[in-house]
């Protein structure tokens, strides 16, 4: 097994590292600020600094690695340009034996709350989807042209341990009805970093897997179930008419797009049991 190298070893990625490290697997964090360096080293975690705007990546040990890409792409634009730069280092530092993507479920935008399964078609519907499309399809260039192997996992909103909107509801901040409120998907940390482990051991080679656990519900219902497990007040419901200027603007984007999530492939083709199929099961091992 080739070195492991977590590109955008943040929430994920340091949980990520710790169960290679586990294993004896040589693991390289990299991060884009000297704090992160810091913060990998002191979890025991080997660490290079480098920005996917370019600076330090052609000093990766790159060549013939398995890569972790789970570096966010650009807050703007409908372009990753840190995947193509990411991209473009490989053909002077060396090509990657294998990389695994973690990507958004956003990419397929809104289904009208119908059951999505890989085949659904790519429909991003806002920026931030069309930016992870981009990179996917970055990615997929690369494969084909090198050989390097790919798989990808499109992911659903992440929760766990340090990972809940517990000030949000402190705050009081509202929350839309739950008849306005479209379907939403999520995963546990735990069981997306099984997955990712999974998905460099035995993904088939461009292959796209998404990464949900088995219970979708709505957004309301999830910070109605955080609310009450934390033994905090519910955040007051208004209609979707009204949310505009008391949701943010990212909330509001995320409630224009209802899908239901099929893991049936992440289960049978990778082999995930999941820890924590449902929020109610996977709560108490974050608070």
């Amino acid at each position: 097994m080739g070195d492991i190298i977590i590109v955008g070893c943040g929430y994920v990625g340091t949980r990520l590292a710790r169960q290679y490290l586990g294993l004896g697997q040589s693991v390289l964090g990299v991060v884009r600020t000297q704090a992160g360096v810091e913060r990998l080293a002191a979890a025991g975690i080997a660490a290079r600094r480098a920005d996917l705007a370019g600076e330090g990546l052609d000093a990766l040990p790159l060549d013939g690695a398995l890569v972790f890409h789970l570096a966010p792409p650009p807050d703007q634009g409908r372009e990753d340009s840190r995947t193509r730069r990411l991209v473009e280092a490989f053909t002077r530092a060396g090509q990657p034996q294998r990389l695994v993507y973690i990507s958004t479920t956003g990419v397929y935008g809104d289904c009208g709350g119908a059951w999505v399964d890989e085949s659904w078609p790519a429909r991003p519907g806002v920026d931030r989807s069309y930016r992870r499309w981009d990179a996917e399809e970055t990615l997929r260039r690369w494969s084909d042209a090198s050989g390097g192997e790919l798989a990808i996992l499109r992911v659903a909103g992440i929760y766990g341990p340090g990972r809940l909107p517990l000030e949000r509801i402190r705050q009081g901040v509202p929350m839309v009805r739950a008849e306005d409120s479209p379907f939403s998907n999520r995963i546990h940390v735990d069981d997306l970093v099984a997955a990712c482990m999974l998905a460099m051991e035995r993904g088939q080679s461009g292959a796209v897997y998404n990464a949900c656990d088995d219970s979708p519900s709505s957004m309301t219902d999830y910070f109605l179930a955080i609310a009450d497990a934390a033994g905090l007040p519910r955040p007051p419901l208004i209609p979707l008419a009204q949310a505009q200027g008391q949701v943010s603007a990212a909330m509001l984007s995320y409630l224009t797009e209802s899908r239901r999530l099929s893991n049936r492939k992440l289960r049978e083709e990778l082999g995930l049991i999941l820890r924590y199929p449902s929020l109610a099961d996977g709560l108490p091992s974050c608070l």
